[in-house]
């Protein structure tokens, strides 16, 4: 059983940063590109950034380029959302999840989705 864990939201202002964590258990996502989704209340769930598991080629939604980065700790086998210059729009739930096609920005693309960390932006 694919379990995967987001951690690290919280109640920031704006401005500030946060670092999100997401940590896999039940099998290995060697082949897989890990990415991070949001969705707000009233939302629809919305692509955020994605990287292959190794920790090469990012890529990003338009509206957090510059402030947020995705990496990979090989060390702590989890993937990373560092979320900086945060604004109140950035509040929502993040969740991550895998896929196999790269590239993708679409959530049904993605499986094995963790229960997701609430994050809230203070104007």
């Amino acid at each position: 059983q694919v379990q995967l864990a987001e951690s690290g939201g919280g109640l920031v202002q704006a401005g500030g940063s946060l670092r999100l964590s997401c940590a896999t258990s039940g099998r290995t996502f060697g082949s897989y590109v890990m990415g991070w989704f949001r969705q707000a209340p009233g939302k629809e769930r919305e692509f955020v950034a994605a990287i292959f598991w190794s920790g090469a080629s990012p890529y990003y939604a338009d509206f957090v380029k510059g402030r947020f980065t995705i990496s990979r700790d090989n060390a702590a086998n989890t993937v990373n959302l560092q979320m900086n210059s945060l604004k109140p729009e950035d509040t929502a739930v993040y969740y991550c999840a895998g896929t196999r096609t790269y590239g993708s920005r679409r959530s049904g693309d993605f499986v094995s989705w963790g229960q997701g960390t609430q994050v809230t932006v203070s104007s």
